[in-house]
């Protein structure tokens, strides 16, 4: 608790939650602007300028013609028209423009409460503020590694850009449970245990972004095997053994199926655990838990065989934002202490 005012802490939560919420809404469009290949329409930074869209045709041609320079534009996008080209815009203009709004809806209010609370009791919450900005730059790092030598994103910046978004947003909700979620829950397992399924997903999230990055989903649209057999066909077994196996999409997609049986093994440890012991408390979050793992495996499969088609693919991506917030409810009703 940051302060002994409840309306004051009423005030702290509605913040937090509408933060968690826009973020959400980020990350989705963030999806978006990827499965759109959208990402690479902007090609400059324009911190205050860019706020604004085109007003009128000359700024469109101005936009256009800065992307016809670029090599997606050149060797992949060459016959786009403007009108076309207005489209993958939009998508990545509204990703920055809530970028923005994230920024400016975090820093004013943020300054608003080190008046009325003591700054020492509010350092996470600059720490939330420094990963945002960070996030700023970490997303123009990303798009600047398109601009000159290849048609995409590097993968690893990607996924470096999907993982402090959903640390940012892990952060919040956090922060929102310590206000909001009395824990009174007696009995608990140890929570090394709901730890290391954070890990596992957060890394499942990293592998994701590289599985997306690289267009790997559209390749092998079959489950459970990917071509002939459970292996790649492509590949050998051997392959997966070397740091070069995270540039390669086959091997990508069978790390990224793969993790995530081992996240539903450690699923069904945790499920036994709670129900073993009789730990009626946790009944109901290991339940839900449980739900969005199940759906997020359902989605992942459904997107390899529909060949990542836009619907399925944001879709999975979306149910990923309910896995992370379960997950992180989960770890913390099995740690904090109110």
């Amino acid at each position: 608790m940051y302060t002994t005012n409840p309306k004051l802490n009423n005030y702290l939560s509605i913040w937090l939650i509408t933060m968690f919420g826009i973020i959400s809404i980020m990350i989705i469009v963030g999806g978006l602007t990827r499965l759109t290949d959208s990402g690479l329409s902007i090609t400059k930074w324009q911190l205050f300028s860019g706020f604004l869209p085109p007003l009128n045709q000359n700024d469109w041609i101005s936009y256009f013609n800065l992307y016809k320079q670029i090599p997606e534009f050149k060797l992949q996008n060459y016959d786009m028209n403007i009108q076309e080209f207005k489209v993958i815009f939009w998508w990545e203009w509204a990703h920055r423009f809530l970028g923005r709004l994230i920024g400016i809806g975090f820093l004013i209010p943020l300054i608003y409460f080190s008046f009325k609370i003591k700054i020492s009791k509010l350092l996470n919450f600059y720490l939330i503020f420094f990963l945002i900005c960070l996030q700023g730059f970490i997303g123009w790092y990303m798009v600047s590694s398109g601009l000159v030598d290849r048609i995409d994103v590097s993968h690893f910046r990607l996924s470096l850009h999907l993982l402090i978004a959903f640390l940012i947003l892990s952060l919040i909700l956090w922060n929102y449970l310590k206000l909001k979620k009395k824990n009174d829950i007696m009995i608990k397992i140890n929570p090394v245990i709901p730890f290391l399924l954070l890990i596992l997903v957060f890394t499942q999230i990293a592998i994701g972004a590289f599985v997306s990055g690289m267009d790997a989903g559209k390749i092998y649209n079959s489950w459970p095997f990917m071509g002939s057999s459970y292996f790649p066909d492509d590949n050998q077994l051997t392959s997966l053994f070397k740091l070069s196996a995270f540039s390669d999409p086959s091997l990508v997609q069978f790390i990224h199926r793969n993790l995530a049986y081992v996240i539903g093994v450690f699923y069904i440890f945790i499920f036994h655990k709670i129900y073993r012991c009789k730990i009626y408390d946790l009944y109901k979050s290991v339940n839900i838990l449980g739900s969005f793992i199940l759906l997020q495996i359902i989605l992942g499969i459904l997107t390899i065989i529909y060949g990542a088609q836009i619907f399925i693919a944001s879709m999975h991506q979306i149910s990923s934002i309910f896995l992370v917030s379960s997950c992180i409810y989960f770890f913390y009703i099995n740690t904090s202490t109110n």
